[in-house]
């Protein structure tokens, strides 16, 4: 029986051509910025993002976590969506690390307007925190790989200027907005100060992100990376798997998207997980259970029974993800595997 792994999109493998390029990189002591690899890296993702440096971390964790201690100062406060990865699913590293109070402010599928930004700005009071950082998220995870509306960005941007207040991007999945919406990536980076790019979902790299902003900018960030046991020797191996997904898979996650697409447009059709399939923009489908008496526990072990694999995402829903490792093959048979277990439930 196959397996098809919709958990997430970080359970791709490296192809066969990514494995060539890493066993045949270039490398050098990265500690010492001698590691050409790295350096080819930081300067493509620097100038994709529009930004005047970059530096390579460990994970997408990590290069949020230095960011956000990059920005802050104990005592700080931190304005995100209730629903953002940072909030959710870093182990409240810049509590831990650098004393930062995070202000979770709920969106609309992850997207917050400049009028709930604003509402959220502590004023100049010694009773409160300083508002330092405005951190937003593009794709956003838990609102089903929803597409922040560049506008909206730019509207607080422009909030953010008028209070001085720095903005970080955790563009984990930035590159299935910019296949999404044709817009590119400097341009959705282009409000931000700094950003977070993931090398390890989307684009099917091993391990390793991306964070970008100005020349200060790296330079304090590279120190913490240090702090956190973030620099790497001979890492060129790994950059060398970004610099080939940076010209093989960007375009590819098209048909991540269409993938994802074909599968809510047939799932949507059974009642027990009846929704709008044109809520799924990208490559993230979150399904709603309707029937009370179905936990999303008792869904997932359904569907591994048959060979497919997803996950419980929060009260009455699961997740599924395309991603690199998913054909269309793959997709036809979770439709009817889909289809099999559940046409007859309400």
């Amino acid at each position: 029986m196959p397996t098809v792994d919709l958990r997430s999109d970080t359970v791709t493998k490296p192809t066969d051509e990514m494995r060539k390029v890493m066993a045949s990189a270039e490398v050098g002591d990265d500690v010492y910025g001698e590691d050409p690899s790295i350096n080819l890296l930081q300067e493509r993702m620097a100038e994709l993002l529009g930004k005047e440096k970059a530096l390579f971390v460990a994970s997408g964790t990590m290069g949020n976590l230095v960011s956000i201690l990059t920005h802050t100062q104990p005592g700080d406060e931190v304005i995100l969506e209730a629903n953002a990865h940072p909030f959710h699913y870093e182990a409240a590293g810049a509590a831990a690390y650098g004393g930062v109070q995070f202000y979770p402010v709920l969106g609309e599928r992850g997207v917050l307007k400049d009028t709930d930004v604003q509402k959220a700005i502590r004023p100049n009071d010694p009773h409160y925190p300083k508002t330092r950082l405005i951190c937003l998220e593009n794709t956003h995870n838990r609102g089903g790989g929803k597409i922040y509306p560049l506008n909206e960005i730019e509207k607080i941007r422009t909030l953010a200027d008028q209070h001085h207040i720095s903005m970080h991007l955790d563009g984990a999945r930035l590159f299935n907005a910019t296949i999404a919406t044709g817009i590119p990536p400097s341009a959705y980076c282009e409000p931000f100060d700094s950003v977070s790019v993931c090398l390890s979902k989307g684009l099917g790299c091993p391990v390793g992100s991306v964070i970008a902003g100005s020349a200060d900018w790296i330079e304090a960030a590279h120190q913490i990376r240090k702090r956190l046991g973030g620099a790497m020797r001979q890492a060129g191996i790994l950059a060398a798997a970004g610099l080939y997904a940076l010209d093989h898979h960007i375009d590819r996650l098209a048909e991540d998207h269409r993938r994802a697409r074909a599968l809510a447009d047939a799932i949507s059709q059974i009642p027990l997980f009846e929704f709008t399939p044109s809520t799924v923009e990208t490559n993230i489908i979150v399904l709603p259970i309707h029937n009370s008496e179905i936990t999303p526990e008792d869904v997932v072990s359904r569907l591994q029974s048959e060979g497919v694999l997803t996950l419980p995402f929060g009260p009455g829903e699961i997740r599924l993800v395309t991603h690199l490792g998913i054909d269309d093959d793959d997709t036809a048979h979770t439709i009817q595997i889909f289809q099999k277990l559940f046409s007859h439930e309400k």
